[in-house]
C-alpha cells in the first residue's frame, strides 16, 4: 500500500486512544454510531477519561483527526480496524451482533486492495469465521484476493495512565504473509515498545484471551484461599505477604472481577471449547467463583455487623465506589452492584458513593442512584461502610469518622488498603 488511511470503528475505551495515537502518524477518522459521543469527541472531550482534552485537541488541531457517524466520511479510508465491544448475553454465551455489524459497516466501504484489523476480543476462528464472510457479502469482494485481513488484540488498562496505547507492545496478524508484514509495520511505526508477529491470525486471537483467562484463573485461586482463611480466621492479606517472602511465589491479591475484559472474555472460550468436545474444567470454575465474590463481600458484612452487635435489618449502609476499577469511570460489569442488590434483601437504606462515576451512565445501566457530591456530607450516616474501590480520593477520607458510632459500627476493606485500626473486616 503505497499510502495508509485508517478509520477506526468504534471510538469506546479500546478505540479512541488508538485512532488518536494513528493520527500522529497517519490520515485518520474515528467512526461510531453513538452521535452525541462523536459530538463530544469533536468538541475535544472523552468522557472515559481515556485520551486528555490536551492529546485529542491537538490530534484534532493539529494532525486532522475527526469523529463521523457518516459511512460517506470513511469510504476513502484503506486501513479500517475494528473496536467494538465483545460482551456476553445474559447466559454468558458469546454475542457477535457488535462484531457483525462492524463487519456490515466495512462490506459497505471496503475496496480492492483494503485491509481491515480486528481488534475485539474473540475466541480463535471469530475473526475468519464470523466476521470476514460478513464483509464478503456486503462488499461482493473476495477475501485474501479483493481484500485483505489481520488481527491485532487490543490490550488497553482503563485508568492505567503509565500502560498507555503507545508504550503496549501489541500482538500482530495478517490473513498472508504479505499482509501480515504490512500491519506489524503499521502497528509499529506508533509503538514505543514494538510488536510480536504472530503466525495465524488464530494465534493472536488465541493469545489476546488467555491473557484475560490467566489473570481470571488466577485471581479465583487468591479468592478462594481468602474464603478458606476468612473461616479459619487468618487474615488472607498476611499470609501472602509471608509467602511472598519466597523468590518464586506470584504475589496476587483477592478481589471483585469485573469490567469488560476479565469477567467476560473467558466466556468465549469456554463456548468454543465445547463445541471441540472440551469441558474447560479450571476456566468455568473461575468464573463462578469469581462471579460470587460480590454477594460474598456482601454476607461478610453481614457476619461483621452481627458479631459487632449492629443490628442488620434497615441498617444504613455506605458503599464507597462503584466503577469496576480504581480511578477511572468505567461501570462494565462492576461486581459492587452484587454487593448492592445482596444487601437490599436486608436494607433499602443504602448509598453509594463514587466522584468518579456518571450518576447517568449508572442509573440507566444498573437502575441505582449515585452521590457524587462533597464526602464531607456523608459523615456520621451509617452503621457500616464498605471500601468497595481503591480511588485515590477515599485515602484522604477519615472511613470511620461516616459511621454514626465509630466504635461499635462496622467498616469493611475489599480491597485490603486500609490501616488496620480502620477495618473491622476485609477480604
Amino acid at each position: 500500500m503505497d499510502s495508509i488511511k485508517i478509520c477506526v470503528i468504534g471510538l469506546g475505551y479500546v478505540g479512541l486512544p488508538l485512532a488518536r495515537l494513528f493520527s500522529t502518524k497517519y490520515p485518520t477518522v474515528g467512526f461510531d454510531m453513538n452521535q452525541s459521543r462523536v459530538d463530544a469527541l469533536n468538541s475535544g472531550h472523552d468522557a472515559t477519561l481515556e485520551v486528555s482534552d490536551e492529546l485529542l485537541k491537538d490530534a484534532i488541531d493539529n494532525h486532522g483527526f475527526r469523529c463521523t457517524t457518516d459511512i460517506e466520511q470513511i469510504r476513502d479510508c484503506n486501513f479500517y480496524v475494528v473496536a467494538v465491544p465483545t460482551p456476553v448475553d445474559d447466559n454468558n454465551r458469546p454475542d457477535l451482533r457488535p462484531l457483525w455489524g462492524a463487519s456490515e459497516t466495512v462490506g459497505k466501504v471496503i475496496a480492492k486492495g483494503d485491509i481491515v484489523v480486528y481488534e475485539s476480543t474473540v475466541y480463535p476462528g471469530v475473526t475468519e469465521e464470523e466476521c470476514l464472510p460478513v464483509v464478503e457479502r456486503v462488499s461482493g469482494l473476495k477475501f485474501n484476493e479483493d481484500f485483505f485481513a489481520g488481527y491485532s488484540p487490543e490490550r488497553i488498562n482503563p485508568g492505567d495512565k503509565l500502560h498507555t496505547v503507545e508504550k503496549i507492545k501489541k500482538v500482530t496478524s495478517g490473513s498472508t504473509p504479505e499482509i501480515a508484514d504490512i500491519v506489524d509495520g503499521v502497528y509499529n511505526s506508533v509503538l514505543v515498545n514494538g510488536t510480536h508477529k504472530a503466525p495465524s491470525i488464530k494465534v493472536a486471537e488465541a493469545s489476546k484471551i488467555i491473557e484475560n483467562s490467566q489473570r481470571d484463573v488466577n485471581i479465583a485461586f487468591m479468592n478462594e484461599l481468602a474464603k478458606i482463611f476468612n473461616a479459619m480466621g487468618i487474615d488472607t492479606h498476611d499470609v501472602i505477604e509471608a509467602a511472598a517472602s519466597k523468590w518464586n511465589f506470584i504475589k496476587l491479591s483477592p478481589g471483585l472481577v469485573g469490567g469488560h475484559c476479565i469477567s467476560v472474555d473467558p466466556y468465549y472460550l469456554i463456548q468454543k471449547a465445547q463445541v471441540y468436545g472440551v469441558l474447560p474444567r479450571i476456566m468455568f470454575s473461575a468464573r463462578r467463583l469469581n462471579d460470587g465474590m460480590g454477594a460474598y463481600v456482601a454476607n461478610q458484612t453481614i457476619k461483621a455487623m452481627n458479631l459487632k452487635g449492629v443490628k442488620v435489618k434497615d441498617a444504613k449502609i455506605l458503599i464507597l465506589g462503584i466503577t469496576f476499577k480504581e480511578n477511572c469511570p468505567d461501570i462494565r460489569n462492576t461486581k459492587i452492584v452484587d454487593i448492592y442488590h445482596t444487601l437490599r434483601e436486608y436494607t433499602s437504606d443504602i448509598t453509594v458513593y463514587d466522584p468518579w462515576a456518571s450518576p447517568e451512565a449508572v442509573e440507566h445501566e444498573y437502575a441505582i442512584k449515585i452521590d457524587t457530591g462533597n464526602p464531607e456530607n456523608l459523615r456520621g450516616r451509617f452503621d457500616a461502610v464498605i471500601l468497595g474501590v481503591a480511588h485515590n480520593q477515599f485515602a484522604d477520607i477519615d472511613i470511620r469518622s461516616l459511621l454514626n458510632n465509630p466504635e461499635e459500627g462496622v467498616v469493611y476493606d475489599v480491597k485490603g488498603i486500609l490501616p488496620r485500626e480502620t477495618a473491622d473486616a476485609r477480604l
